[in-house]
């Protein structure tokens, strides 16, 4: 899991404290159920109805979501997989994630690669 690890990384060292904490098991969750870094969290949230949300964190803004909202984009498995990961029952998960992901997704767009820099030389 290489991409996992450098994006686990990245986000522990930068964040650090309860938002690293949370943001390793909430990765590692999502690429379980398929949804792989920020371009598969902003397809969620899109198909959702919520790209406006994801939209403000890259921008460094922050729409407010709460914790059934993350249950409904993440699912249920992906918010039972961080719970299970850190100890806690689902629905401390999801008042977690909710608090902490939007400096999560906000971290990843600041270190995300400039897209096709050198993909068509």
């Amino acid at each position: 899991m290489g991409l996992f690890d450098s994006i686990s990384n990245l986000i522990h060292n930068a964040l650090g404290g309860e938002a690293a904490q949370v943001a390793g098991p909430l990765m590692q969750s999502l690429e379980e159920q398929g949804v792989s870094g920020l371009g598969g969290l902003t397809a969620q949230f899109e198909q959702s109805g919520l790209g406006a949300h994801i939209a403000s964190w890259t921008g460094g803004q922050g729409l407010p979501i709460d914790a059934d909202t993350v249950q409904q984009v993440l699912g249920q498995p992906a918010v039972q997989a961080v719970a299970a990961k850190l100890g806690i029952d689902p629905q401390q998960a999801s008042q977690l994630i909710a608090q902490h992901l939007p400096a999560i997704t906000q971290h990843l767009a600041q270190n995300a690669p400039a897209p096709d820099d050198s993909a068509s030389t």
